[in-house]
C-alpha cells in the first residue's frame, strides 16, 4: 500500500521494489512453513485480526441519503461506527451518465485523496471502481466520493470549489458530502485502516 502524505492507494504494492519483492517472497515462503507446522486453534485468527471494516450508502433521496462506517466480525451483527449525511445525482436513474445516483453493488475504494487536483472534483476525493447500471447497462465511470472545495481542501469563490448548502448534496452521479464531512469520513477510515470496499444499496 503507497501512503504518501496525500494519497492512500489501497490497490496493492506496485510501487515495491524489486529488492523488496524478494525479501518478502522469502518472508512469505517462510511463515507459509511456519503456518503448516500449527494446529488448528494455533493456526486461528484471533478476534482482533478478524474485525473488518467497509462502507455502505444508503440511498434515500439525492440529496439526504447516509454514507455509513459498519464493522463486521464473525458471529457477530455488524455494527455502525458512524454516519454522515451524503448526495448522489440528481435523478434516481442509476442509468443516466452524469446524472443518476450510483447504482447498487460493490465497489473497491481504489485511493483515499486530500489534495485531488481534477478539472471539477478538488481536494479531499475518493477514487471508487466502475460499475455498470445494470448487466449491458451503462458504464458508470470517474467515480468518487467528494465534497466541494480547492486542491488545498479551503473553500473557493467558484460554484465547484464552495458549498454552499443543502442543494449542493447534488452531484454529477458520484457521492458528495459537505467539505467537513469528507474530512470525519478520511479520520474515520484512516483511524481503521482505510476500508477498501464501499456497498451501495436502496
Amino acid at each position: 500500500m503507497s501512503t504518501d502524505l496525500h494519497t492512500v492507494d489501497t490497490t496493492g504494492g506496485t510501487t515495491m521494489r524489486m529488492g523488496k519483492r524478494v525479501a518478502v517472497a522469502g518472508s512469505v515462503l517462510a511463515l507459509g512453513g511456519f503456518i503448516a507446522g500449527l494446529t488448528p486453534a494455533q493456526a486461528a485468527p484471533s478476534g482482533a485480526q478478524a474485525i473488518k471494516y467497509h462502507f455502505v450508502f444508503d440511498k434515500k433521496t439525492n440529496t439526504d441519503s447516509r454514507l455509513i462506517l459498519v464493522k463486521t466480525q464473525p458471529n457477530k451483527p455488524a455494527q455502525k461506527v458512524a454516519s454522515w449525511r451524503a448526495g448522489s445525482g440528481t435523478t434516481t436513474d442509476s442509468c443516466k451518465k452524469n446524472k443518476g445516483w450510483l447504482p447498487n453493488g460493490t465497489y473497491e475504494i481504489k485511493r483515499y485523496n486530500t489534495n485531488y487536483n481534477g478539472s471539477l472534483i478538488k481536494g479531499y476525493a475518493f477514487q471508487l471502481s466502475d460499475k455498470r447500471c445494470k448487466p449491458g447497462g451503462t458504464l458508470r465511470d470517474e467515480l468518487f466520493i467528494h465534497s466541494e472545495m480547492k486542491k488545498d481542501g479551503n473553500q473557493g469563490n467558484t460554484e465547484a470549489t464552495r458549498w454552499d448548502g443543502n442543494s449542493d448534496y447534488k452531484s454529477a452521479g458520484c457521492i458528495k458530502l459537505k467539505p467537513s464531512a469528507i474530512r470525519s469520513v478520511y479520520k474515520a477510515a484512516k483511524n481503521v485502516g482505510f476500508p477498501r470496499t464501499l456497498k451501495v444499496v436502496s
